[in-house]
């Protein structure tokens, strides 16, 4: 089939291309992402598939419609970014990677969390300048203290493990309690036990209109003071005004994030030549306990080779007339809140 693929970079051109070895679709990249304003560059192309960026409500499905698009094709799991009850109500059935390696977010989840506690980031630029000083370079053991789970999924579940073996007693909290992560051991417990009990925060769960600013000025209070607080999953899930208070404060005593809530147009560009409009991001970037990455959790061979495959998988049963069992199915606004998992 012909499909039109947006937010593209070398490295997703090169993993599609070499899966697609096997499924033999025609492709064409487009390096913008997908708007409103850019389907008109999808025009007549049975498949559009898009990233997380991506820009999917209804007037841009509308317009992709219109145009011909039969299918959307989502190379990622989570689908915030996708207004499935518009795409439903106009026939565009959507399918997407539910699970291309949870390992990945999960490890590099472990590596914000060490970074941050051990201050690796700045003693690599201290050491590279001849300053081996190790003054504001303390840490803390990750073992004995007590780490909160949000989202125990199977993202979720893998940092629980991890979190485990180094040592740590692991709180969770999940509308469905992961019978892998009871058996490890893992307590379920409130979100507001688990806010205030736990010395390390993570997030594992998906933006839906329940988790939006599920960490907002509310929840921040019931901390611990010095908390540590990662995000890896949907930056939304995060109030970033409400955080600087935090930080300021001293409540957050270390915040690591590979998401943002406004990274549509700043986060996979290289912006180093021009001045970055938010200030709420250059606001952060300012504090000296805080650490953000690109949305690079995911960005492993071996995931970028699992969403290639399942991508175009998903596509060849929408060409064959296979049931796909990838695709999102929603029967009422009511059942895309519920989305939890």
């Amino acid at each position: 089939m012909q499909v039109a693929v947006f937010s593209t970079k070398s490295y997703d051109r090169a993993f599609l291309e070499t899966a697609n070895a096997e499924y033999k679709h025609e492709l064409v990249f487009f390096e913008p992402r997908l708007t409103c304003e850019t389907s008109i560059l999808a025009k007549d192309y049975p498949v559009v598939c898009v990233f997380v960026n991506d820009q999917l409500d209804r007037p841009t499905l509308t317009c992709l419609a219109d145009r011909g698009t039969k299918l959307i094709a989502l190379r990622a799991a989570g689908y915030n970014n996708i207004d499935i009850i518009a795409a439903t109500e106009l026939g565009l059935p959507v399918v997407r990677v539910p699970a291309y390696s949870p390992y990945a977010v999960a490890e590099y989840t472990l590596g914000i969390i060490l970074a941050l506690n051990r201050k690796i980031y700045r003693t690599h630029y201290r050491v590279r300048e001849g300053n081996f000083s190790l003054e504001g370079l303390m840490g803390f053991d990750l073992h004995g203290k007590t780490a909160g789970i949000v989202g125990t999924g199977k993202i979720g579940a893998i940092v629980a493990q991890i979190l485990h073996a180094c040592g740590c007693h692991v709180l969770a909290y999940d509308k469905y309690q992961n019978p892998d992560c009871q058996a490890l051991g893992v307590q379920y417990v409130s979100l507001q036990d688990l806010f205030a009990r736990t010395d390390i925060i993570s997030l594992h769960c998906p933006l839906t209109p329940e988790t939006y600013h599920l960490v907002n000025s509310e929840a921040i209070a019931l901390m611990k003071t010095g908390v540590m607080l990662i995000n890896t999953s949907r930056g939304a899930l995060i109030d970033a005004k409400a955080a600087i208070k935090g930080l300021k404060s001293g409540k957050i005593g270390y915040l690591g994030l590979d998401v943002y809530e406004q990274e549509g147009d700043i986060f996979f560009e290289d912006l180093s030549n021009t001045i970055v409009q938010d200030d709420v991001l250059q606001r952060l970037l300012t504090f000296p306990n805080v650490l953000i990455t690109g949305h690079q959790a995911f960005f492993t061979k071996d995931a970028l080779t699992s969403i290639a495959q399942t991508t175009l998988a998903n596509i060849s049963d929408f060409e064959s007339g296979k049931p796909c069992p990838n695709q999102i199915k929603v029967e009422s606004p009511q059942a895309v809140a519920s989305n939890v998992k």
